[in-house]
């Protein structure tokens, strides 16, 4: 599969089957993903890959820390700035509104929304979490090379069959992973990712999200 089917096929998948994946399969993603590009080669990530009993010990872990403070852990680097403008405001709430949709979750049933956000913390029913961890030194910069190995970690899974949903939801749960993974104070925990087999029979594993036409982000110039 090329590069280009790769990433129109890739989506967040939000079900995933109860099909194993071995600590094999994940060494050999990771070995994939550690040819990301990184500038000054300073390869900045660090990984928690997470299974088992390990894997709902940090699912026991975010209930408890949300249950005591329902307003999270995402600290000053915050998972969505707390002003969205347009067209940002109107992409995240219709991407919302289409996952509800699909699950049948009517906007009036708080319930069932939050319901449908705790999943988030049992990683969609996958069976391997991943944590990216970075040093809280890194720059603008070096944030971005790890979204690099990030992207490269997910293209590598779809490549062998498997799905993934990168998590920046797991930030609001950050200093209690921080301690739970006993973390040097100079690194910061970015965020997770669901690794798995995705349930094809979910109906919300059916969305694929729209993307920006290339002329209302591009500008070329000089071309003739």
């Amino acid at each position: 599969m090329s590069v280009a089917e790769l990433l129109k096929k890739r989506i967040s998948v939000r079900a995933f089957s109860d099909a194993p994946v071995t600590a094999q399969q994940v060494r050999d993603l990771l070995e994939t993903a550690r040819w990301s590009p990184s500038g000054g080669n300073l390869q900045p990530w660090k990984v928690i890959a997470v299974s088992g009993a390990e894997k709902l010990a940090v699912e026991r872990l975010a209930v408890e820390a949300l249950l005591k403070n329902p307003e999270g852990e995402a600290g000053e680097h915050l998972i969505y700035p707390q002003a969205l403008a347009e067209p940002y405001r109107s992409r995240r709430y219709k991407i919302g509104e289409e996952l509800y949709g699909l699950m049948g979750i009517p906007r009036e049933d708080k319930a069932a929304r939050m319901r449908a956000l705790a999943r988030n913390y049992q990683f969609f029913g996958a069976p391997v979490g991943l944590f990216f961890v970075i040093d809280r030194a890194m720059g603008h910069g070096q944030w971005a090379h790890m979204g690099m190995f990030m992207q490269s970690l997910a293209l590598a899974a779809e490549e062998q069959g498997l799905s993934t949903c990168m998590q920046e939801a797991w930030a609001m749960v950050r200093e209690s992973l921080h301690r739970h993974f006993e973390l040097p104070e100079h690194e910061l925990l970015y965020c997770g990712m669901a690794l798995g087999y995705a349930d094809r029979s979910a109906a919300v594993n059916s969305l694929r999200s729209e993307r920006a036409p290339v002329e209302e982000f591009a500008v070329l110039r000089g071309f003739e």
